[in-house]
């Protein structure tokens, strides 16, 4: 699975705002709603649901948020940078600046967990990371997610 089957180009924020954890699901689950034609509040307490099982944040100033919403038709991925780190209760403690959130329908199957894994193995390449941070612009974000690594792109699509 690769992460432009379920990542748009318009979904992709490259300066984020937000003072705190839960203004930014709170931001962040306003534009999946209105995205997605889905009410916010959905999103916003899917995900806190999820978060009280345990932090999302990663490590290295990376968080995946992800929560499985009723209703849901197909995964919707949506990544945003910050403008400024925020704590978010991460595992090494560092604040997060980069955030991948990750809506998945609510029906038997792994196919959230593949996703998650798309992710996650994106976002541990160094070189992506510091592309991430670095990229000017929302669309060469989105170009740096959904480039699939080279020992990625070697195995061929799954």
């Amino acid at each position: 699975m690769t992460i432009g089957e379920f990542l748009g180009p318009d979904a992709v924020v490259s300066s984020q705002r937000a003072s705190d954890k839960a203004q930014l699901l709170r931001e962040l689950a306003q534009r999946a709603g209105r995205a997605l034609m889905i009410d916010p509040q959905v999103i916003v307490g899917a995900l806190q649901t999820r978060e009280a099982l345990g932090s999302t944040g990663v490590g290295q100033g990376i968080a995946l948020p992800h929560a499985k919403i009723a209703g849901l038709q197909q995964m919707f991925g949506l990544f945003a940078r910050l403008q400024r780190p925020v704590e978010f209760d991460a595992i090494d403690g560092r604040p997060v600046d980069l955030v991948f959130l990750l809506l998945v329908p609510d029906r038997p199957g792994n196919e959230g967990l593949t996703a998650l894994a798309s992710v996650a193995r994106q976002l541990r390449d160094g070189d992506v990371v510091n592309q991430l941070r670095a990229a000017p612009t929302s669309a060469e974000l989105y170009q740096t997610l959904v480039t699939p690594l080279p020992s990625d792109a070697a195995s061929g699509p799954s």
